[in-house]
Protein backbone atom coordinates (compact mmCIF):
# COMPACT_ATOMS: atom_id res chain seq x y z
CA UNK A 1 0.00 0.00 0.00
CA UNK A 2 1.42 3.18 -0.70
CA UNK A 3 1.24 6.30 1.36
CA UNK A 4 -0.20 9.39 0.15
CA UNK A 5 2.26 12.29 -0.10
CA UNK A 6 0.69 15.43 1.10
CA UNK A 7 2.32 19.00 1.91
CA UNK A 8 5.21 20.39 0.89
CA UNK A 9 7.76 19.06 3.17
CA UNK A 10 7.84 15.38 3.17
CA UNK A 11 9.12 12.71 5.13
CA UNK A 12 12.59 10.32 3.79
CA UNK A 13 10.02 7.33 3.10
CA UNK A 14 7.50 9.52 1.58
CA UNK A 15 10.13 11.09 -1.10
CA UNK A 16 11.42 7.36 -1.32
CA UNK A 17 7.69 6.25 -2.57
CA UNK A 18 7.00 9.41 -4.44
CA UNK A 19 10.57 9.42 -6.44
CA UNK A 20 11.41 5.88 -6.44
CA UNK A 21 14.64 7.00 -5.51
CA UNK A 22 16.73 5.03 -2.27
CA UNK A 23 17.33 6.94 0.96
CA UNK A 24 20.98 6.91 0.04
CA UNK A 25 20.58 8.77 -2.70
CA UNK A 26 18.07 11.12 -1.42
CA UNK A 27 21.02 12.10 1.14
CA UNK A 28 23.50 12.39 -1.43
CA UNK A 29 21.31 14.98 -3.33
CA UNK A 30 20.53 16.63 0.06
CA UNK A 31 23.89 16.74 0.52
CA UNK A 32 25.06 18.14 -2.85
CA UNK A 33 22.33 21.05 -2.73
CA UNK A 34 20.55 19.29 -5.59
CA UNK A 35 17.73 18.99 -3.44
CA UNK A 36 16.29 20.97 -0.46
CA UNK A 37 15.94 19.56 2.74
CA UNK A 38 15.39 21.60 6.21
CA UNK A 39 16.20 19.75 9.73
CA UNK A 40 13.08 20.27 12.54
CA UNK A 41 14.61 19.24 15.12
CA UNK A 42 16.29 15.51 15.05
CA UNK A 43 13.50 15.09 11.74
CA UNK A 44 14.97 15.96 7.94
CA UNK A 45 12.12 17.03 5.92
CA UNK A 46 12.36 16.85 1.90
CA UNK A 47 11.04 19.73 -0.10
CA UNK A 48 8.76 18.37 -2.67
CA UNK A 49 8.85 20.82 -4.98
CA UNK A 50 12.55 20.92 -5.08
CA UNK A 51 12.13 16.81 -5.42
CA UNK A 52 9.96 17.33 -8.36
CA UNK A 53 12.00 19.69 -9.76
CA UNK A 54 14.83 17.63 -9.86
CA UNK A 55 13.07 14.36 -11.24
CA UNK A 56 12.03 16.97 -14.30
CA UNK A 57 15.98 17.65 -14.88
CA UNK A 58 16.57 14.22 -14.95
CA UNK A 59 13.74 13.44 -17.48
CA UNK A 60 14.64 15.67 -19.66
CA UNK A 61 18.23 14.72 -19.70
CA UNK A 62 17.78 11.44 -20.47
CA UNK A 63 14.85 11.71 -23.20
CA UNK A 64 17.55 14.08 -24.48
CA UNK A 65 19.93 11.68 -24.74
CA UNK A 66 17.19 9.22 -26.51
Amino acid sequence: MRAEVIGEWVTYRQAEEFSGLSRTTLWRLIRTGEVEAAKVGRAVRINRGSLDAYMRRCSASSSAEV
